[in-house]
């Protein structure tokens, strides 16, 4: 069995899903196995990975699962169950692993063996240029659970974890179209401190026209969804509390706005409700 179980999900992204496989098979380390988990794929996905990618003499087992489209959770769940490694890593198909990555990761958990969790810093590139991250997206260890409850300052692509962690609090939620990684963070590092690699170990790409974010307007409803559990959470201390607490409120606020001006009442009174609890709390 190999150490660590690396999870692809993609969808309709022939075009880029060849730079990120071959990030992984270019990896120092290679105790490890490749799942692609296509999405319901209705581009040449398939046929590359069947015709060209399974047919080569690759240096690990590379496994492809297909399924109906039903969403980025959906795919990482699907291949975390499928798979056994200890340790499972995601790439997002449209991102690039520097070659040290897992490497660096393990020797970190040797050092570290409570590490359950480790991600690292990200080289941005954005239409092909490096940019800079604003000073909020700078990444960071340790109990980072107040930071992760204003964005999501942990990118998929960076981290390795511990099969361990998806039972002690599950997995991807399926019903987040968007945000469900930052929805998984605040339930782990609710419960964990996490590790850090303060050297890049991926190549984020952005700028895209497939991007979620772009797709979702309204993306902080989800982000109040995530945050309502732990009006009530015995894993997160009074500061903390606090801090939902607030966020949800300020959250709330400018998404009544939009849904009353949109006639939007469903999510209108669902927010409201959201807010009188984080309200009463205070």
């Amino acid at each position: 069995m190999a150490s660590i179980s690396v999870i692809v999900p993609t969808f309709n992204r022939v075009e880029t899903l060849p730079r990120a496989i071959n990030s992984v098979l270019d990896q120092i380390y290679q105790d490890i196995e490749l799942w692609i988990v296509d999405d319901g794929s209705t581009d040449e996905t398939e046929s590359w990975v069947q015709t060209e990618l399974l047919k080569e003499n690759l240096p690990i087992p590379c496994h492809y699962l297909r399924s109906p489209n039903k969403g980025v959770s959906h795919a990482r769940n699907l291949a975390i169950s499928a798979s056994s490694s200890p340790w499972v890593a995601f790439l997002d198909s449209d991102d690039e692993w520097l070659p040290n990555k897992l490497q660096d990761q393990m020797n970190y958990v040797e050092k570290h063996p409570d590490a359950q969790l480790v991600h690292g810093e990200e080289i941005w590139m954005r239409n092909g240029v490096r940019v800079n991250p604003m000073k909020k997206h700078q990444k960071s260890g340790g109990r980072i659970f107040d930071r992760c409850v204003e964005l999501c300052c942990i990118s998929p692509s960076t981290v390795m974890i511990h099969r361990d962690v998806f039972q002690a609090v599950g997995t991807f939620r399926e019903d987040f179209p968007v945000c469900e990684d930052y929805e998984l963070w605040l339930r782990i590092c609710a419960k964990y401190n996490v590790g850090f690699l303060q050297n890049p170990i991926i190549k984020k790409y952005g700028g895209h026209d497939d991007q979620l974010s772009r797709k979702y307007v309204a993306m902080d409803y989800y982000r109040i969804k995530a945050l309502e559990p732990f009006l009530n959470s015995d894993d997160i201390d009074s500061n903390e509390k606090q801090l939902v607490e607030l966020t949800i409120n300020k959250k709330c606020n400018v998404l009544m706005r939009g849904f009353k001006r949109h006639n939007n009442m469903d999510h209108y009174n669902e927010v409201e409700s959201i807010a009188r609890k984080a309200t009463a709390q205070l």
